[in-house]
């Protein structure tokens, strides 16, 4: 439906007469332009022919069509939709995945062949974000250095693409996840929601940094922030040498015990994924232990329409203007007649 922003500004549609109506006249001057055809402009009873009177109007019409253009467009007319569902969502979720050397290590099984587990990751969290919506989402991208990627969007679909941009080592070879959460922490204590929440994806041991991981999860719980931890690598990997076929356990550098602490300290839950399968699952947990949506509301979508009314009145006023320029040519013409 058409609704007005400010209606009451229509009450000023008589202001023109009333000051024209009401309003003392100027003082009469003496012209300083004497117009010689003016007495051919008026018949011997002084008023006006007909041609001149319906010419009066239509100007007056005009003035008038202008001025409740200008009103209406002041008004801020707006054509409101029809109400849509919104799932809003109470939670700020930042993303911290581990872009260190080590995530290059492939041993994650996937249609019988190994991929890296970064690779792994970005399909797997792709699918993760594509199911939050309603929420507002942000990634950090750490290693040696932390740093936010995308700061917290609603525009799922642009964390996808740059999660997808990220390449190991970027963030340097170390792994700094004491820094990953101080940024984390920095980022969300200035956003007013009732849940803000860190999923944290490492396959290492807090190796460089300024912060100490336990100093931070501390703080975080201070806040109010709430931390997943989750542990990614598989167990054990066969491993061709000089001296045939060996197993060796890829994920022996995991600090398993600190991603445990981090995540208890501030009430959140430790996650360990060996393979695809098992990182899936992980996710859908935190599906359940995070929902997305709450109680549904609805929005009414608006359209400003003031662009309407401004441009009649733009239209109105060059024709006014032309009939200005149409009125001078007489004047004109019986001036040079006169030279």
């Amino acid at each position: 439906m058409l609704t007005l922003d400010w209606p009451w500004l229509l009450l000023l549609a008589p202001l023109p007469w009333l000051i024209y109506r009401f309003a003392r006249p100027a003082r009469r001057q003496q012209a300083a332009l004497q117009v010689p055809f003016f007495d051919q402009l008026q018949r011997s009873d002084g008023k006006a022919p007909a041609g001149i009177a319906r010419h009066l109007r239509a100007r007056l019409a005009l003035l008038s069509l202008i001025w409740l253009a200008l009103l209406l467009a002041a008004a801020r007319p707006q054509w409101v939709g029809d109400p849509l569902p919104v799932a809003p969502s109470g939670r700020d979720l930042l993303l911290a995945v581990d872009i260190s050397g080590s995530m290059g290590t492939e041993d994650m099984p996937v249609d019988g062949e190994l991929l890296d587990r970064l690779t792994v990751v970005k399909q797997v969290l792709a699918q993760f974000v594509e199911r939050r919506q309603g929420d507002r989402l942000g990634l950090i991208l750490f290693g040696t250095r932390a740093y936010i990627q995308v700061p917290l969007t609603f525009d799922s679909h642009a964390l996808v693409q740059l999660l997808d941009e990220s390449r190991i080592g970027f963030a340097g070879e170390k792994t700094a996840i004491g820094d990953a959460i101080g940024l984390a922490i920095k980022r969300l204590t200035d956003r007013a929601q009732q849940s803000r929440v860190l999923i944290l994806l490492t396959d290492g041991a807090n190796t460089a940094g300024q912060v100490q991981p336990l100093e931070a999860a501390q703080v975080a719980a201070k806040e109010g922030i709430r931390i997943h931890t989750l542990g990614i690598g598989a167990d054990e990997m066969l491993v061709q040498s000089l001296f045939g076929t060996r197993r060796v356990n890829p994920s022996a550098d995991l600090d398993e015990k600190l991603l445990t602490q981090v995540a208890e300290t501030t009430g959140g839950h430790y996650f360990r994924a060996r393979d695809p399968e098992q990182l899936a699952q992980v996710y859908a947990e935190l599906d359940r232990l995070e929902p997305s949506e709450q109680e549904q509301q609805r929005v009414r979508p608006q359209e400003a329409l003031f662009y309407w009314p401004l441009g009649l009145a733009l239209i109105l006023s060059l024709l006014w203007a032309l009939m200005r320029v149409y009125e001078r040519r007489p004047a004109v013409a019986v001036r040079e007649a006169r030279q």
